[in-house]
């Protein structure tokens, strides 16, 4: 094996040698990762197939749970139109009111009333959704005990998400609201809302698809922000990254669920500051034909 290595032969064509091992690793790289992206299309493919499977099962089990079909009982709608003049007046009201909304993120710990928390769960509650499915579930905690868990959670995929995750563009992006890992506003708010999404729901062991659940559950949020501000309230919109299975598992959701909004909600604290910032002027967020 030496001699090879140290004949004429070797050394005047040890280029060749050199390109031919690139070549031979390179269509070693290739396959394994041809390999490992096939395992994971094949992966997502019968993720696809159950999911179209466990819908046409849907299908021909039939739920009347929701609805009737054909039978479904129509009544009258209850509306009372209001003058142009006095719509106007209103809508202009509404959006100066609206517009003082705004995200908080030092709060009170004086406790709210459980009745307004329910009006307010109940307003959330009469948003539209995909077939009248109501996709949603709305957790509140009040206990201390809970909060301080679920800051524990946050706090510790948050440090990973600003060091790690999210990357200096981003972490840059937030420097003007001063967030960063540390949320005390997760154990000072003295009530905590998690909106959870729910893909499908059973009913006498049939289970039944909710259809657009993740925009249903949208239109539900900002129902619920509006009645939070309406009630003289002020929340937090977060999306924690990474802790939805965690917080899942804390609050005791099924499988089914998937956490879309965590909002602490309160009142301001006394010393409380928001940002110096404006909203975008009607030219720049309404398109008319």
């Amino acid at each position: 094996m030496a001699n090879i290595f140290h004949s004429n032969i070797f050394i005047v064509n040890w280029h060749y040698y050199a390109a031919g091992l690139l070549i031979y690793l390179s269509v070693c790289l290739f396959l394994h990762l041809k390999s490992k992206y096939s395992k994971r299309a094949t992966s997502v493919i019968k993720h696809d197939e159950e999911e179209v499977e466990e819908y046409n099962e849907t299908q021909q089990n039939g739920n009347g749970y929701w609805h009737s079909g054909e039978d479904c009982t129509h009544i009258p709608l209850v509306y009372k139109r209001i003058p142009q003049q006095e719509a106007i007046v209103r809508s202009k009201e509404f959006y100066e009111y609206m517009n003082r909304r705004r995200t908080v993120r030092h709060f009170s710990n004086e406790p709210i009333p459980s009745e307004v928390i329910n009006n307010i769960i109940k307003t959330a509650g009469t948003s539209p959704s995909g077939a009248h499915t109501e996709p949603w579930k709305f957790v509140v905690v009040r206990s201390s005990e809970i909060k301080q868990k679920v800051r524990e959670i946050i706090e510790w995929e948050e440090e990973i998400n600003y060091k790690k995750r999210m990357g200096k563009i981003w972490v840059d992006d937030l420097k003007f609201v001063r967030t960063y890992w540390v949320k005390e506003y997760l154990t000072e708010a003295p009530c905590l809302i998690f909106v959870f999404k729910q893909l499908y729901s059973i009913h006498n062991n049939q289970k039944q698809r909710h259809y657009y659940n993740e925009e249903s559950v949208h239109i539900a949020a900002g129902i619920l922000l509006t009645a939070i501000h309406y009630a003289g309230l002020v929340s937090l919109t977060s999306t924690p990254l990474n802790c939805g299975p965690a917080l899942r598992k804390l609050l005791n959701r099924p499988n089914e669920e998937k956490l879309a909004l965590l909002l602490p909600v309160g009142y301001p604290s006394k010393d409380c500051l928001v940002p110096d910032i404006s909203r975008k002027p009607l030219q720049d967020i309404m398109v008319e034909f």
